[in-house]
């Protein structure tokens, strides 16, 4: 008896993306490795190296042998156990959909022999390559026909804080999982690129399904850590009427001392133990190395000298408040002149300018 209703296959990808679908992904691991979706989990029919021999087998013998070389070395036990894991995402994920590269052969493959364990499951006509075309193709038409706001703001004002309160944004950072500065790097590693890209266009289209056109995006260069944003949303950002965020320096360094010496150091302890001090302070120092040239030879020195005495003092005795030295002459040296020239090349309206919970108000009372 087929223990699941039945569902025909699909091809509305956008409603695949804007439900959060279930997705069960066939490729090899190299291939989800390589490009997927924020709902897809990889659930492959081959290893990398049963696919590259099924491969070989295809160009030197045809397509016949190659099923047949497949069917060969994806059986008995360990078929088994692959058929386990695909009826238990079955199961958990009844309203969900498996594919692979093209929706051919793979995917077919897999269907079947759900079916045949009293499982039907539907799959995704046109697979990855058509999902992945979808979102290229959304991902113009939103950016064309979004109207976004930049928050705007020099560094340590607490502009994603900002973002993290408004419901209509898209959180560049978040997406990127990287703080955006030349120190931004989280512990944990930031997405492929195509990843990053097929995140932010279904984002898009969810903010936009309803009509409502206004998104709020932090201002971002075109670099977020090794990613960059799409040429498209550059040059509408770039026009992109703006919030501007004001903080007193002292509230500035408060968010800079937060961010980045007292959660990054809990992340570090939490990921590294009794080691994540000393690799959260050499990582800081590795940061500052790479704007050494823009910094300038002495100044690099002292901010370098002021970041050791710093974390030794915060090691010997738990007080913070040489971290406050570093972060000043930083802000005060380089980004706030960085921002500048930023802000200079933008050429949107400024809308508004405030603190942080000023800018949330008037995002409010302006929706």
């Amino acid at each position: 008896m087929n223990t699941l209703c039945h569902r025909p296959d699909t091809n509305n990808y956008r409603n695949l993306f804007l439900n959060d679908t279930p997705m069960m992904d066939m490729r090899a691991p190299t291939e989800f490795a390589q490009g997927a979706f924020p709902c897809a989990h990889s659930l492959p029919l081959m290893s990398d190296e049963e696919r590259a021999e099924v491969g070989v087998c295809y160009k030197n013998r045809g397509q016949a042998a190659a099923i047949e070389l497949g069917n060969n070395l994806v059986s008995g036990a360990l078929r088994e156990q692959r058929m386990q894991a695909w009826s238990e995402f079955a199961r958990n994920n009844p309203d969900g959909y498996l594919y692979c590269f093209r929706g051919g052969l793979r995917s077919q493959t897999v269907q079947r022999w759900l079916r045949d364990a009293g499982i039907d499951y539907p799959l995704i006509e046109g697979g990855y390559k058509a999902m992945r075309q979808l979102l290229l193709e959304e991902l113009q038409r939103s950016v064309e026909r979004a109207e976004f706001i930049l928050i705007a703001g020099k560094t340590g004002t607490g502009k994603t804080r900002v973002i993290d309160q408004l419901e209509r944004c898209a959180d560049l950072e978040g997406l990127a999982k990287h703080r955006g500065s030349s120190f931004g790097a989280l512990l944990e590693p930031q997405p492929r690129q195509i990843d990053f890209e097929n995140a932010l266009s279904i984002v898009l289209m969810k903010l936009l399904a309803d009509g409502e056109k206004t998104i709020y995006l932090e201002d971002e260069g075109r670099l977020i850590g090794r990613l960059y944003l799409p040429d498209v949303l550059q040059e509408k950002m770039k026009a992109a009427p703006m919030v501007v965020v004001e903080q007193t320096m002292s509230q500035r360094i408060d968010i800079v001392v937060e961010d980045y010496v007292l959660d990054l150091g809990k992340r570090f302890l939490t990921a590294y133990g009794e080691r994540g001090p000393q690799l959260h302070c050499e990582k800081l120092q590795s940061d500052l190395d790479r704007i050494r040239k823009r910094l300038g030879g002495e100044r690099h020195t002292q901010v370098s000298a002021l970041m050791t005495a710093a974390f030794e003092q915060q090691w010997r005795d738990g007080d913070m408040s040489l971290h406050r030295q570093w972060v000043d002459a930083l802000l005060d040296q380089y980004y706030d002149a960085m921002y500048d020239y930023q802000l200079s090349q933008r050429v949107g309206q400024v809308l508004f300018r405030g603190g942080r919970d000023e800018v949330v108000q008037w995002v409010g009372g302006a929706a």
